[in-house]
C-alpha cells in the first residue's frame, strides 16, 4: 500500500478516512516525502549512538488496532504496527525501495517471468522457532481460504497468483492457489502473467508469514492480544489487551537482523483530540503530535515543525444499496449534485489546514510517472470541481427523476476531532447549496465503520485510500463490480472491462495501459460520480528533535522504526 507520500502516524491526525486496503486501506495515517529537515537527521550513523542515551520513543496513535491477524487486517493502524513485528519476503528500505529481508537475496525467476523460486535466510520467531517456507505458503493459503473471509487476500492475490482468482470465483479450492514449500528453505510462487511489480508487493501485510502450529493452536483466541500473536520482525507487542488504548513495541532479540534496531521500546497511547496530543507533545510525554487547523497555523514557525506530502486521496463514498435496499443514490444526478456542492479549497486550506490539498481525481499527484517522467495526473487533470450551479442543476433533476422534494442523507464519519470539524464542514456546505437536503452525522471509532462498510449500512461515507503498490491499478481496482472494497453496489461493465485490460492484455503496452487507466478515472469521477473526491492528504507535525531515522512509506505499513534512534535527548 503505498509508498512514502505518508505523514506521521495516524497518532498524527485526522482518521477522517476509511482505509480499507492499502491499504488499504488505512486511516489517516501517513505515507509522504520527508522533508530536507528529516533527511539531515537521517544522515547520523545509528551505530554513532551514546551508549548512555535512553532509546524509548513515545507515540500517540489516532485510533485504536481493530486486528492484527495479517490475512484480516485492512486499516493503516494495523498494517503500521504489522510493518514493525513482522516481516516478509521483502520489507521497503530507508529509500522506499523493496528488497530482500526473509528472502536470502533475489528470487530465480524462470524465463517466462511466472515462477519465483525464493530461498529463505536463518530467521526465528519470537518463540525462538525456525520461520519456514511452509509458513509463506500457509499464510497466502490461509487470506484464500473462503472460511478467512480475508478482505486483502483476494484484493492483492487475485489476478497475481496462480488460481488466486478461480478461488476468489469458487470455482477451485484454496488449496490449489500457486504457492508451495519446496522445503524448508525453498518457497516456489507461480503467477497467473508477468506482473512487473510482483516483488514490492511481498513486502505488503497480507504476505506476511504465519506459524500453522501456533495460529492452529490459539484457535479462536488466534491475534486476540499481544499474547496469542508470534513476531519475526524488529519489535515484538505487548500490552495489547484486544480493545485497549495503550500498547508498547519491544525490541525483538530474535529478530535476524536485531543488530540495526536501536530503539528498545516505543509506547503507544490512543489520543484522538488534537488538543491533547499537542499537550502531551508540549509537556515532554510524547515526542510526536499532528497538527490541524488552529494549531497547524499557531505553530507554522515552530523550528520542531514537520511537513509531510501523502500520496492518500479521501473521498465521499456514495452507497447505492443500503442493507439489500435501493437508496437514493443510485440516482446519478444526486451524486454529481453531492460531487459539485461543497468548497474543496476552504476545507483544505481553512478545515483542515495541514498541507492537504483539494482533490478533484482519484490518482494523486506526484505518484506515478510515465517514462519520460510525466505525472499521470496531467492526463485528465481536474474533474468534478465545486461548481454549485451544476450542483443545482443535476439535484433538482435527481429530486424529480425520484419524485421527491427533499431527501435526507446520513454521513458516516470518524470521531476523531478533526473528522468531526471537517463532518460538520460538509454538512454545512451541502445543506445550504442543495435545497432541501438535509444531512444526519454518524460519528463513530473506526471499528465500528469498517463494520458499517462491510454490511453497507450507511449513505455517504467518508473514506480514504492509501496505495497498495505503486501503480494507478490500487486506486482503479476499488471499483470492479462485487470486488472485496466496493461496498456500495456500483457497477459499470465497461469500467470492468478497462480494469480486465489494464491487467491483461495491455499489461506490456504502457502507452496503451496508460490511456486506460485514464479513461478509467473518468468514467468513476466526471463519468458515473461513483465517488466525489475531497482531498489528497498532507500531514503537519511536531517532533523532537532528538528523534532520528524514522522512515515514512508511500504504500503498506506508513512508518518503519528499525532503523529510528533517539539522540541528543539527555
Amino acid at each position: 500500500m503505498k509508498n512514502k507520500k505518508f505523514l506521521w502516524l495516524f497518532s498524527l491526525l485526522l482518521v477522517v478516512g476509511l482505509f480499507l486496503a492499502a491499504c488499504g486501506g488505512k486511516e489517516e495515517g501517513s505515507k509522504t516525502t520527508t522533508d530536507e529537515k528529516e533527511k539531515e537527521e537521517t544522515t547520523t550513523p545509528a551505530e554513532e549512538v551514546a551508549a548512555d542515551e535512553e532509546q524509548v520513543l513515545n507515540l500517540n496513535m489516532s485510533a485504536e488496532i481493530p486486528t492484527l491477524d495479517s490475512s484480516l487486517v485492512t486499516d493503516a493502524v494495523g498494517f503500521d504496527i504489522l510493518n514493525n513485528t513482522n516481516e516478509g519476503l521483502y520489507r521497503l528500505n530507508q529509500e522506499n525501495v523493496a528488497v530482500p529481508a526473509i528472502s536470502d537475496g533475489e528470487p530465480t525467476i524462470s524465463e517466462d517471468g511466472l515462477v519465483y523460486t525464493f530461498k529463505l535466510r536463518d530467521a526465528n520467531w519470537s518463540d525462538g522457532s525456525p520461520v519456514t517456507a511452509n509458513d509463506f505458503e500457509y499464510a497466502w493459503k490461509r487470506a484464500m481460504n473462503p472460511d478467512t473471509a480475508s478482505e486483502y487476500g483476494p484484493y492483492m492475490m487475485s489476478g497475481v497468483i496462480k488460481n488466486a482468482t478461480a478461488i476468489s470465483e469458487g470455482t477451485v479450492e484454496y488449496t490449489e492457489l500457486g504457492v508451495k514449500a519446496l522445503d524448508e528453505k525453498t518457497l516456489e510462487v507461480t503467477l497467473e502473467k508477468p506482473i512487473p511489480y510482483f516483488l514490492s508487493l511481498m513486502s505488503f501485510g497480507t504476505f506476511l508469514p504465519l506459524k500453522e502450529e501456533f495460529v492452529t493452536a490459539q484457535g479462536e483466541n488466534y491475534a486476540k492480544n499481544s499474547e496469542a500473536l508470534l513476531y519475526n520482525g524488529p519489535f515484538t507487542l505487548k500490552g495489547w489487551d484486544g480493545t485497549g488504548l495503550t500498547w508498547q513495541l519491544v525490541k525483538n532479540d530474535q529478530y535476524w537482523d536485531k543488530d540495526t534496531v536501536k530503539l528498545t521500546q516505543i509506547n503507544y497511547d490512543v489520543v484522538k483530540e488534537t488538543a491533547t496530543s499537542v499537550n502531551l507533545y508540549t509537556n515532554g510525554e510524547k515526542d510526536r503530535a499532528g497538527l490541524t487547523g488552529e494549531y497547524a497555523m499557531q505553530y507554522a514557525n515552530d523550528p520542531e515543525l514537520l511537513t509531510e506530502a501523502d500520496t492518500s486521496i479521501f473521498w465521499f463514498k456514495f452507497n447505492q444499496e443500503r442493507v439489500g435496499k435501493k437508496s437514493p443514490l443510485a440516482n446519478k444526478n444526486i451524486r454529481e449534485a453531492i460531487s459539485k456542492a461543497f468548497n474543496k479549497d476552504d476545507l483544505a486550506s481553512v478545515v483542515l489546514a495541514n498541507g492537504s490539498m483539494p482533490a478533484n481525481y482519484m490518482i494523486p499527484k506526484d505518484f506515478t510517472f510515465d517514462e519520460d517522467g510525466n505525472d499521470f495526473r496531467d492526463v485528465n487533470g481536474d474533474m468534478s470541481t465545486f461548481n454549485v450551479e451544476e450542483a443545482q442543476a443535476a439535484w433538482e433533476k435527481g429530486l424529480k427523476e425520484l419524485g421527491v422534494t427533499e431527501l435526507t442523507l446520513e454521513i458516516l464519519g470518524g470521531d476523531s476531532d478533526l473528522s468531526k470539524k471537517m463532518d460538520e464542514y460538509l454538512k454545512s456546505q451541502l445543506e445550504t447549496n442543495l435545497k432541501g437536503l438535509k444531512i444526519t452525522l454518524k460519528e463513530v471509532p473506526f471499528s465500528v465503520r469498517l463494520e458499517l462498510d462491510t454490511s453497507q449500512d450507511y449513505d455517504i461515507q467518508v473514506a480514504g485510500w492509501g496505495p497498495d503498490f505503486q501503480d494507478p491499478y490500487t486506486f482503479l481496482s476499488l471499483w470492479e463490480t462485487g470486488g472485496g472494497n466496493n461496498q456500495m453496489s456500483y457497477s459499470n461493465p465497461e469500467y470492468d472491462q478497462l480494469l480486465k485490460d489494464i491487467n491483461g492484455k495491455l499489461a506490456l503496452d504502457p502507452v496503451a495501459r496508460w490511456e486506460a487507466m485514464a479513461k478509467a478515472e473518468k468514467i468513476i469521477i466526471e463519468q458515473d460520480f461513483a465517488i466525489a473526491p475531497i482531498y489528497q492528504r498532507g500531514l503537519m507535525f511536531l517532533v523532537k528533535p532528538y528523534v532520528k531515522g524514522v522512515v515514512s512509506h508511500p504504500f503498506g505499513g506508513d512508518y518503519s522504526y528499525k532503523w529510528a534512534y533517539i539522540e541528543g535527548k539527555n
